[in-house]
């Protein structure tokens, strides 16, 4: 539309002075209010007049008035100053560490155990920092990580995306979850080949808890053909499977408790050394903008996370 006229584009300075002058009504006292002399608040007032090809202000020698245009044209300059300010305010916020809004993208089987240490963190440490949570399976995260809907994702490692880097946070064992009378409940030297006849119970498709217990049971001889029965699609209702006695399952020790606790017919074993583990992370963008932010991030939760059942990892592991 400006170029219909003179092809000027208005300037901020040039609107800030007739926002002034529209809000005071007298070129003295707007003059004052945003700190300009009164030849330099008139003088961009006739300009952005030139710029725009309207007239604003009816000027005579007792007062100021606006125009029909003007006070049109009055409203548009205030919320275009408004945007302004509001784009300014969100730079400067990004320049601060941990504020404005972090999503992080977590994996079902890791949410439940962590979350409440990652919560408590942010909300004593980063107060201003919005995190909102995302719980998917690790396939939907990476998709959100590579989209942009995500910005930073908790989950299970390794991942061999190229363009993803991991922060490692700390490493945790399996332990097998058995029912009451079960000949290797509350064993604490399993032995991994235990695991090749077992009836063993996992999760649906798609959940990389799955994938890693089956490897862990490839390593320990088990046949790809054994039998394996995939029943549920959360662990709350894999180990109520276990309890009823349908087979064992393998938990990672951060879910011991809260899934055990809640039934006095389960029964926890522990595997000979070494154990069978999972190592968790945090996952960003390769060369993400806020890459220092997310490195101070995973510092904190490893010194948070010291008090799991877990082996904390430096940050060059």
């Amino acid at each position: 539309m400006l170029s219909l006229y003179k092809g000027k584009q208005p300037s901020l300075a040039q609107l800030r002075a007739f926002v002034a002058v529209a809000e005071h009504l007298h070129f003295r006292d707007a003059a004052a209010a945003i700190g300009m002399s009164q030849p330099a608040l008139s003088g961009a007032v006739s300009a952005l007049e030139e710029a725009l090809g309207v007239q604003l202000l009816e000027r005579t020698t007792r007062r100021v008035l606006l125009s029909p245009a003007g006070e049109r044209l009055a409203v548009r300059a205030r919320a275009v100053l408004d945007a302004v300010s509001e784009l300014m305010e969100e730079a400067e916020a990004a320049h601060a560490p941990f504020t404005g809004v972090l999503r992080l993208g977590v994996i079902p089987t890791v949410a439940p155990y962590l979350l409440p240490t990652v919560l408590k963190l942010v909300h004593e440490r980063y107060p201003e920092l919005d995190l909102q949570v995302h719980e998917e399976q690790t396939s939907s995260l990476l998709e959100g990580l590579a989209a942009g809907r995500l910005d930073l994702l908790l989950l299970a490692v390794p991942l061999g995306v190229p363009g993803v880097t991991e922060l490692p946070l700390f490493d945790e064992d399996f332990v097998l979850v058995t029912p009451e009378g079960h000949w290797l409940g509350g064993r604490t030297d399993i032995p991994r080949d235990a695991l090749r006849e077992l009836r063993l119970l996992l999760l649906d498709e798609g959940h990389c808890l799955r994938d890693q217990a089956l490897d862990i049971c490839r390593e320990a001889g088990r046949e790809d053909g054994a039998a394996v029965t995939t029943t549920a699609a959360g662990l709350s209702t894999l180990v109520q499977l276990v309890a009823g006695g349908l087979g064992v399952t393998l938990l990672p020790r951060t879910a011991v408790t809260v899934e055990t606790g809640r039934n006095e017919r389960l029964v926890t074993g522990w595997f000979a050394d070494p154990a069978p583990s999972r190592r968790i992370a945090l996952a960003m963008r390769t060369g993400a903008a806020r890459q220092a932010e997310f490195e101070e991030l995973a510092a904190a939760l490893r010194e948070a996370m010291a008090a799991l059942p877990v082996r904390v990892l430096g940050p060059d592991t």
